[in-house]
């Protein structure tokens, strides 16, 4: 079992939603609390993991980047706080609970869970929240009393919730068991609780209520918590008790946390502290040492699977904890060749076009109103129904990095094709830029190159300093053990399987000089277009995909998750062209040469993909490219063309195609030209 939330078990049935379906593996959906009911009954340890929504869109741009990070190490769930005074349910605020939770879930692909507090709050204001929740596909709520805004007073609500009680009552009565519903406990009892005992039956009640188990509120001894959970036990309060821990991080940090939770530091500690209270590095060195020291008390005292971390939305503490305890795991073998959500809606979602393969978070926001997914094959292409992607300004979809730091990589000024060639042959061979910085990105990636693309780097940086700029590109992979660390995905035992896979943007001269070699290569599938659309080439069926990734596995039917789907792939290509301009282009000044020059490349050149079908042979994807530059180096020498596509116009200094259109008449080839047979000569 996962900790993303899924198990295989049973069969699908067939989609009546927007795509279509057919049979396949069934994963359904398991809920987080039986999750870790079974964690705990298997003795199996775990941590999660705690942030609150930063204050400025650029704050949850950095913190979503921190979440990518910090889901390497493999945490059960990741935990949002809820800021009545931050418009906290407004999914439509980059800066909200609501958005941040979607945002981890959706985007980053790991189970959250949504605190939600109730002070003054209507039943109206807490059932629209819990709807969006829903809508939102999040399935875990923290139920919270909750503190009013700084400068109002708690009051009683007639027609509201007054006590956390009442949310868990309501959440039951009103969704059932929809979401796993989690609570607090405080280990030195509630600062408005007049006794501690008091509290404990409060608890009591919320569990009796419905909640399905406990996180704890920070402590700072390991006997403080053992005898809260004893305690518990006492009463009969039987759910999980999963102990907060917050490492200390800072002087400041932890006198303002003490002071709103209204503990005690204890003598030790505070002691420790005081003659290093300057040195933020010291004091982070005393945290992670004292709450290693207290979590492997927690350990013996043998009532301990999971910990939750208050993180302060700070990585470096917490890490360095998880890995002197053991928990830190980032070779977690890959259930899938791309990036999965974590949202229950796409639970059995099985297959997805490789164009999406290094912007996942883009094929989730485009694929959110699907209301079923492919499962065991994609199926027919008749109607894939993409949503429009018109918000690259969404905290989630836009590069994580300063309009500064993107020119530092991309280039200050571009005055010529070759200066773009050099970014992406940089970022693939991880050279500096010409301003000496790495080129981490480019607009077509989320993430760093997967580790897969070191098998082809090399033939990948020289075809990329000719002109064929790469976006997407797998090597052929013939039967590797699914545990291979490089390719492997899914479960042990299993075999995986990839055909050869390229795609590229290139001049024009380039493309017909890749219609003239084609014929040669009868194994492989190509698709080459336009940004306008209507210069659209393709050997393909133009409604049946072609399976460019699988895998077998013992006691499964064949699964084929990665697919080149030519209708999908014109929807696609208004994203990837889009990419240009609203990423790259806009870094310069309007009427600039860089700006002009990389309007120019959006208007003229042509996106290809290429399949090489014969995967258990050498990939011949490289060769076909070597194929094209010389047919074009012969074109150009019987003066129809320049360098590389394209020439430098002395006149107005921007680069133009050297060749004209593709022509329609002469030679012997038929392929597909928006969607229809057509005879293409002289070729």
């Amino acid at each position: 079992m996962s900790s993303s939330g899924y198990t295989s078990s049973g069969a699908s049935t067939p989609s009546n939603g927007s795509r279509p379906s057919s049979p396949g593996l069934g994963v359904p959906y398991v809920k987080l609390a039986d999750r870790i009911e079974a964690k705990i009954d298997r003795g199996e340890r775990w941590f999660s993991l705690e942030f609150f929504p930063p204050r400025t869109p650029q704050g949850a741009a950095n913190l979503i980047s921190r979440f990518e990070r910090m889901v390497q190490g493999g945490p059960m769930f990741m935990d949002i706080t809820w800021h009545p005074a931050g418009d906290p349910g407004n999914s439509n605020k980059e800066t909200s609970s609501m958005s941040i939770a979607c945002a981890a879930l959706n985007y980053v692909g790991h189970e959250t869970m949504l605190h939600m507090s109730c002070c003054n709050s209507t039943k109206d204001d807490v059932r629209m929240h819990l709807d969006k929740a829903k809508e939102l596909g999040i399935r875990n709520i923290l139920a919270l009393r909750g503190d009013p805004i700084v400068g109002d007073e708690w009051k009683y609500v007639e027609d509201g919730f007054n006590y956390a009680t009442d949310m868990v009552k309501f959440i039951r009565a009103e969704f059932g068991d929809y979401f796993t519903v989690c609570v607090a406990g405080y280990p030195h009892g509630h600062p408005d609780s007049p006794t501690y005992d008091e509290d404990l039956q409060h608890l009591k009640e919320k569990v009796d209520a419905g909640a399905d188990f406990i996180i704890t509120q920070l402590f700072f001894k390991a006997e403080r918590y053992v005898k809260f959970v004893e305690d518990c036990r006492r009463i009969s309060i039987n759910v999980p008790i999963i102990p907060g821990v917050m490492p200390i991080q800072g002087y400041h940090s932890l006198r303002n946390l003490v002071k709103l939770s209204k503990l005690e530091i204890p003598d030790e500690i505070r002691e420790a502290i005081e003659p290093i209270r300057d040195n933020d590095e010291a004091i982070r060195n005393y945290g992670v040492h004292q709450a290693v020291t207290m979590i492997r008390e927690l350990f013996d005292s043998g009532l301990v699977n999971g910990l939750h971390f208050y993180t302060l939305n700070r990585e470096v503490a917490t890490i360095q904890i998880l890995k002197q305890i053991g928990l830190w795991t980032e070779d977690i073998q890959r259930p899938w060749p791309w990036k999965r959500t974590a949202n229950y809606n796409r639970c059995e979602e099985e297959v997805r076009p490789i164009f999406w393969a290094s912007r996942p978070k883009s094929y989730v926001y485009r694929t959110q109103e699907w209301d079923e997914f492919p499962n065991g094959r994609w199926g027919s292409s008749e109607s894939p129904a993409f949503g429009e992607l018109n918000d690259y300004y969404l905290f989630y979809l836009k590069p994580n990095a300063k309009k500064e730091e993107l020119l530092d990589m991309w280039g200050h000024e571009l005055t010529c094709l070759q200066d773009v060639c050099d970014v992406f042959t940089n970022y693939i061979t991880g050279r500096d830029s010409k301003n000496g910085k790495k080129v981490r990105k480019i607009p077509w990636n989320d993430d760093d190159l997967a580790a897969e693309t070191n098998i082809i780097n090399d033939k990948l940086a020289r075809i990329n300093s000719r002109g064929v700029l790469t976006i997407n590109s797998q090597p052929n992979v013939n039967a590797a053990p699914s545990t291979d660390p490089v390719v492997g995905w899914g479960t042990p035992g299993g075999y995986v399987f990839q055909k050869a896979y390229l795609e590229f943007f290139t001049s024009r001269e380039n493309v017909q000089a890749l219609f003239k070699v084609l014929p040669k290569y009868p194994n492989v599938n190509y698709h080459i277009i336009k940004y306008e659309g209507d210069d659209d080439y393709t050997n393909c069926d133009q409604q049946q995909p072609i399976a460019v990734t699988w895998g077998v596995f013992p006691g499964k039917e064949i699964i084929q998750p990665t697919v080149v789907d030519p209708v999908s792939f014109k929807f696609w290509k208004d994203e990837a062209f889009t990419l240009w301009t609203e990423y790259w282009g806009q870094l310069y000044a309007e009427d600039s040469k860089s700006r002009e020059l990389i309007e120019h490349i959006h208007d003229t050149w042509y996106l290809v993909n290429l399949v090489d079908n014969d995967f258990p042979r050498d990939n011949i994807l490289f060769t076909v490219i070597e194929d094209m530059f010389a047919e074009a180096d012969l074109q150009r020498a019987k003066g129809k063309g320049q360098t590389n596509g394209v020439h430098h116009d002395d006149d107005d200094g921007v680069f133009v195609n050297g060749a004209g259109d593709v022509p329609k008449n002469g030679c012997a080839e038929q392929i597909q030209r928006n969607g229809e047979a057509e005879v293409v000569h002289g070729l």
